[in-house]
């Protein structure tokens, strides 16, 4: 794709930072520009754009994407601007009364999003885009690789929507409506991709990281996995929640790779990857 709105960011007023892109509200248009960093490859905008476009026509509540921009330098997606609108990590930093609230709220939301059915035209199958990767990609060792392909062979297949990237932070408000963002990992298959991927987010953040990308601490996200999880499943059973955060272990450690790549454009240290082999069972 070549058709790209240059955009004079004069017109525009920085609004947010986060691990990958900036934000910037234009001062009179009902419109936010989101741009990658620099050195971004410029189809990590168009693939979110195509997404976030697929997901909006679905009729899943997310702003609508309008275009691609550039500034020149970088290159983005800009979104119809929603006002006065806050994250749920802000929300709960700004008011840690409201953690359970919030983190009710969001596995309501999640368990909707699974439970429903994907267009598979339009998107692709989480575990054909892991299966290019470690065939396609250099990051990781024989073994390790060898171990994922072998699991994605016989993981479970599903055409239910997965978000790509879950968590709290990925979800805006205005009060009237909860709206879901960071669509470009967006695909099908069983919740586990999902959850693994959050449960990676919500215990192993660090937290410099969890602070300057979600704006609350390590023990805060901890807590508002142990409520959510609970909520999501429908029990507070703890052998259940127990065997059920077991079951989610591989999917972290088939996807945390892909994952680190796709935003760091590196790999793994070799420590970590050991490790995480382990856990592909």
């Amino acid at each position: 794709m070549e058709n790209y709105k240059q955009i004079d960011l004069n017109d525009y007023v920085q609004t947010g930072e986060g691990g990958t892109s900036l934000t910037y509200t234009h001062k009179t248009r009902n419109a936010m520009a989101k741009l990658f960093n620099p050195g971004s490859e410029a189809e990590q905008a168009e693939r979110e754009f195509l997404r976030a476009r697929a997901v909006f026509e679905m009729g899943l509540p997310t702003p609508e994407p309008l275009q691609l921009v550039t500034d020149g330098q970088r290159r983005g997606v800009e979104y119809e601007l929603i006002r006065n609108k806050r994250s749920f990590t802000r929300i709960i930093s700004q008011e840690p009364e409201k953690l359970e609230e919030i983190s009710l709220a969001f596995a309501r939301m999640a368990r909707e999003l699974h439970a429903t059915k994907a267009d598979t035209s339009r998107f692709s199958s989480i575990k054909e885009r892991l299966r290019r990767f470690y065939l396609e990609e250099d990051v990781v060792s024989e073994e390790y690789k060898q171990r994922a392909l072998i699991f994605l062979d016989k993981a479970p297949d599903s055409t239910n929507c997965l978000h790509g990237d879950l968590h709290i932070g990925n979800v805006i408000t205005d009060g009237q409506r909860n709206l879901w963002i960071d669509l470009g990992q967006f695909s099908y298959g069983v919740a586990e991709w999902d959850l693994g991927w959050m449960w990676t987010i919500c215990n192993r953040m660090d937290g410099k990281r969890s602070d300057f990308i979600l704006h609350v601490t390590p023990e805060t996200l901890k807590a508002h996995w142990n409520i959510f999880l609970s909520a999501y499943l429908g029990t507070d059973d703890k052998v259940v929640i127990g065997e059920y955060t077991k079951r989610l272990m591989p999917f972290y450690a088939v996807k945390l790779p892909y994952m680190y790549y796709t935003q760091v454009q590196g790999r793994l240290p070799e420590e970590a990857m050991r490790q995480l082999s382990q856990m592909i069972v």
